[in-house]
């Protein structure tokens, strides 16, 4: 049973289903819980309007809601959404955009993130002189191109035998790679996905590879 506070409200985090991003905080009573269920939609309530608001209705930033969680003391909400734009009036993706502290851990898979949400960035804002939007501007056959290109140079770098100029390139081709993929509207989150199902199930995998290759033949 969810436990309401005195005024009725009980917190719901929102968060993206895909790339986990929280992304804003708000407060639900009982109404807008049963509108979000019925409508598939984030519906709230507004402390300082007293009143319902329903998300997107006037920016058309809808979030489409995929799954409803709540937490251990049952008087908190995890909603994830598939957002439809910004869930901030700011503009910005998520509301919480600002740090009071911030010690990272740039591992690989934040490095990738934080690169490929930039291009996003790029492709939805774009800046002026920017090489990214250049890519964008000339379209899937460039974007190809340069990815064709930065491989043959991973080549010749592995066949020259140079441990720096391979990670240079490399680092090219990551770049190229998610250029398509935002491009495509691929998140990193498919990737993850489709690399946990091989090693999950390699067997499965081999299979599948086997039956695709033998149809291409």
């Amino acid at each position: 049973m969810l436990k309401f506070d005195e005024r009725g409200l009980i917190p719901a985090i929102i968060q993206d289903c895909k790339t986990k991003e929280v992304l804003m905080m708000a407060y639900m009573n009982e109404e807008s819980l049963k509108l979000t269920l019925e409508k598939g939609e984030t519906f709230f309530f507004s402390r300082s309007r007293k009143k319902l608001w329903h998300k997107g209705e006037t920016s058309g930033n809808i979030q489409k809601v995929k799954k409803i969680s709540y937490d251990c003391d049952e008087d908190t909400l995890l909603i994830e959404v598939e957002a439809a734009g910004p869930a901030c009036h700011t503009g910005h993706i998520s509301c919480f955009y600002r740090d009071i502290l911030n010690i990272e851990n740039d591992n690989i898979a934040n490095i990738l993130e934080k690169v490929y949400q930039r291009i996003k960035d790029r492709k939805e804002n774009p800046l002026e002189g920017s090489y990214t939007n250049y890519l964008f501007d000339k379209g899937i056959n460039k974007i190809l191109k340069k990815i064709g290109e930065e491989s043959t140079e991973i080549v010749i770098a592995a066949k020259e035998d140079s441990k720096e100029e391979i990670i240079y390139e490399t680092a090219d081709l990551l770049y190229h790679i998610m250029v398509m993929m935002v491009e495509k509207d691929i998140l990193f989150q498919d990737i993850y996905t489709e690399l946990a199902k091989r090693f999950n199930a390699p067997e499965e995998f081999k299979k599948e590879h086997k039956k695709k290759k033998e149809a291409s033949e």
